[in-house]
């Protein structure tokens, strides 16, 4: 495992460790067990009846158990936003807090399950065997290139939803933030120029969601410079984007990609060089979202962009992921859908943005704690899920 780049510190006594002691997480039960009858009802001899009529209809555990509304969310540790491999445990308590967020924001109740890392193979069968316990799986802060393998096998293994949230969640917030930049700028998407600095999870989502979303132009740049099929240095996954990517055929570096570009999303990390922001087209576009440190920071943004948005909460447009999951997975147990879409993606997306009715510069993206957020999400979500044939009407029991 390699080491973590963040400088670790510990203080029993700050608000953060006092706030995280003893776990976020516990176990409620939604039946009162108050005496034997009770007791009867909830477990032996009432629970056989449940359970044989379940082994008969598989679909009534969306009924008669947490399946149909309890998420698993599934991470190794290898890539956690920020802190890079801390392994299993040391990606604990970030499973924690977005099962959290999966409770308070989307009424979705969601478990942390880490796991020791291993082989595609080794994860993928790992996940696929605790499955059954759960109406979806939400992958966490898995290393590329081995997320896209994992999650594409488990999305054609198992029927219920899988979603890797560094990919699509961040893609999905990103397509929202700037379907209501555009409209701050009368502009269309179809007319911009695009640069995608990174090549990992995060970028390659954002790519084509914004592709099929109508962006034409998309240059993608890794740490190498711009992905043209020109490189030969090139692993899988970038030379399939190289392929549907750079339509100028533009080689070298971030530079030159920034050239004359009408906007940059960075989720790579790293420092973008004021010249080089200055070098983009006038009343551009720049969503810097490297957390806790933008790629451009805000304030070099704005001397040289129309609208900017970062990753951070105590800047204006932060572009969160917590606007899409808990939504995108509530719509998507309402309705037993047995996986999520691309359409229910650009749908979410479209119904985040809508939730601006009037966006500004400083207002693309809705707050996370603006009310109604998840609820748009899970319907625009929910209108378009995929479903397979259930024998209990109404979808999941909430």
């Amino acid at each position: 495992m390699s080491a973590s780049p963040v400088q670790p510190s510990f203080d029993p006594e700050s608000p953060v460790f006092r706030a995280h002691e003893g776990g976020k997480l516990g176990v409620h039960a939604t039946q009162p067990l108050r005496d034997r009858g009770d007791l009867s009802l909830l477990y032996t001899p009432g629970v056989a009846e449940v359970s044989l009529a379940i082994a008969a209809d598989p679909t009534l555990a969306a009924r008669y158990t947490s399946r149909g509304r309890t998420v698993a969310v599934v991470s190794d540790g290898t890539a956690v936003l920020g802190l890079g491999d801390i392994g299993p445990l040391g990606a604990m308590p970030v499973m924690e807090g977005k099962a959290v967020l999966f409770k308070h924001f989307g009424g979705v109740d969601a478990v942390p399950v880490v796991m020791e890392s291993g082989s595609v193979d080794e994860l993928v069968e790992a996940i696929a065997r605790i499955a059954p316990t759960y109406g979806g799986i939400n992958l966490e802060d898995i290393s590329a290139p081995r997320c896209f393998e994992i999650e594409e096998r488990l999305v054609e293994r198992l029927d219920i939803p899988v979603f890797h949230d560094d990919q699509h969640g961040t893609a999905i917030v990103v397509l929202a933030g700037l379907h209501n930049a555009v409209r701050v700028l009368d502009r269309r998407l179809e007319d911009l120029r695009v640069v995608v600095a990174g090549a990992g999870a995060a970028g390659v989502a954002v790519t084509r969601l914004l592709q099929r979303a109508g962006v034409r132009d998309v240059v993608v740049c890794d740490s190498r410079g711009i992905v043209s099929a020109s490189r030969r240095d090139l692993a899988g996954h970038k030379a399939r984007l190289a392929m549907s990517t750079n339509p100028r055929a533009l080689t070298g570096s971030l530079a030159d990609a920034l050239d004359g570009a009408d906007c940059y999303i960075g989720v790579s990390g790293g420092t973008v060089p004021e010249e080089q922001v200055a070098t983009m087209a006038p009343g551009g576009i720049v969503f810097a979202l490297a957390n806790p440190t933008p790629e451009v920071h805000p304030d070099v943004a704005h001397r040289h962009a129309a609208v900017v948005a970062t990753g951070r909460s105590d800047f204006p447009n932060q572009i969160n992921n917590v606007l899409a999951f808990p939504g995108i997975f509530r719509g998507a147990l309402d309705a037993g859908a047995t996986r999520i879409t691309e359409a229910m993606k650009l749908a979410a997306a479209r119904a985040i943005a809508d939730m601006v009715p009037e966006p500004t510069a400083e207002r693309i993206v809705p707050s996370v704690f603006d009310d109604g957020v998840a609820d748009a999400v899970a319907s625009a979500v929910r209108a378009l899920a995929p479903t397979l044939a259930r024998s209990v009407p109404g979808g999941a029991a909430w």
